[in-house]
C-alpha cells in the first residue's frame, strides 16, 4: 500500500507516528511523510485522487495538516481517522457539546472569545479549568481558583482565541489516559498537568469497567478508531475532560506494531468522505524537495 503521513514540526522527532511509518516501510509498504508546517506547497497539486491508499494526520490542534487532510477526503481519499471525526474533537468547545448531547459525562462547559467574559461565570462554579478550544499538549491550561485569580491569569490567555472553562473536578491529582487501538483499550496513569508536584510515574494500570464503557462510547459518538481519552475519577464517577485523535499511545504494549496494523486495516476498509461528482485528476507539480515543498510525489520517503 502507499500511505501519506502528515506530520507537524512539533512531532518531527516523536516516535509516534514516525516509528509507525518506519514499521510500515519495513513491512514493504510505501510511506511518504509530508511536513505541512515547514513547507511551501502547491496545495492544489499536492492532493490528487488516487495518489495514496490512505492519509494519516499527526499535528497539533489547528495545525495546517488538517486542511490537507480535509482536502484529501474531499477528493475521495481515505483518511485515518475519518476527517469529520478529527474535526469534532479538535475543537474542544464542539466536542463538549457533542459529548454532553450524546450522554457522555462531560463537565458543563462555558466558552468565550475574550477571557474577560469568563468573569460572568457564577462564583459557585469555581474553581475552573480554563484552556484554549484549539489547545493541545497541555498548552495554556490554567486552574483558576477564584474570580480574583481569573483577573491575575486572564491576561496570559489573551490571544489564545476561543477559550473554554469547566468546573474543576476534584480528584487525586492523577489523570487516567485511556487509549483505543483497533477496538482494544489500554489505560495509563500519570501526573495531572494541574498537579505537577504529584510525581506519579506514568504506568499502565487496570482499566475499570465503568471507564471502559465510557471510552468505547466516545469512539462510537465521535466515529474514532485510533484515539485517546483523558478521564478523571471524580467524586460522582468518571468524567471525560479531553479527547485526542491519534495520541502518543505511551505505555501501550507493542504500540508501534499495533497502531501500524490498525492503520493498514483502516486504509483497506476506507473512511473517505463521499462528495458529489467525480473529482478531476490532478497533476503533480513535481520538483519538490524532501519535504514535499512544491508538489507531492517527491515527499520525504521512509
Amino acid at each position: 500500500m502507499r500511505l501519506c503521513f502528515l506530520v507537524e514540526e512539533h512531532y518531527r522527532r516523536d516516535g509516534m507516528p514516525l516509528d509507525v511509518a518506519r514499521q510500515l516501510t519495513a513491512w514493504g509498504h510505501r510511506v511518504d511523510v509530508l511536513r505541512p508546517g515547514d513547507s511551501l506547497m502547491a496545495i492544489s497539486e499536492a492532493v490528487r485522487a488516487g495518489s495514496h491508499d490512505a492519509w494519516v494526520l499527526k499535528t497539533v490542534s489547528g495545525g495546517p495538516g488538517l486542511t490537507l487532510l480535509e482536502a484529501a477526503a474531499a477528493v475521495g481519499l481515505t483518511t485515518v481517522n475519518d476527517v469529520r471525526s478529527i474535526r469534532g474533537v479538535r475543537d474542544k468547545a464542539l466536542a463538549a457539546v457533542i459529548g454532553r448531547t450524546r450522554g457522555l459525562p462531560v463537565p458543563v462547559t462555558y466558552a468565550a472569545a475574550r477571557w474577560e467574559r469568563l468573569a460572568e461565570i457564577p462564583t459557585a462554579e469555581y474553581p475552573l479549568v480554563v484552556k484554549p478550544a484549539d489547545g493541545s499538549s497541555g498548552r495554556a491550561v490554567r486552574l483558576v481558583r477564584s474570580p480574583d485569580h481569573l483577573l491575575e491569569v486572564g491576561p496570559e490567555l489573551a490571544g489564545e482565541g476561543l477559550l473554554i472553562a469547566q468546573p474543576y473536578v476534584p480528584n487525586s491529582g492523577t489523570d487516567l489516559k485511556v487509549y483505543c487501538v483497533d477496538g482494544e483499550l489500554f489505560a495509563t496513569e500519570r501526573s495531572s498537568p494541574l498537579h505537577p508536584g504529584q510525581g506519579v510515574r506514568e504506568r499502565q494500570v487496570p482499566l475499570p469497567g465503568s471507564v471502559a464503557r465510557i471510552v468505547a462510547q466516545v469512539g462510537e459518538v465521535f466515529g474514532l478508531d485510533l484515539y485517546g481519552v483523558d478521564v478523571l475519577l471524580g467524586p460522582d464517577g468518571p468524567v471525560v475532560v479531553d479527547i485526542n485523535d491519534f495520541p502518543s499511545f505511551r505505555q501501550v504494549p507493542d504500540a508501534v506494531a499495533r497502531v501500524a496494523r490498525a492503520v493498514l486495516r483502516l486504509a483497506r476498509s476506507g473512511t473517505a468522505v463521499s462528495v458529489p461528482g467525480e473529482p478531476a485528476a490532478l497533476v503533480s507539480a513535481g520538483g519538490a524537495d524532501r519535504y514535499g515543498q512544491l508538489g507531492f510525489g517527491e515527499g520525504e520517503l521512509l
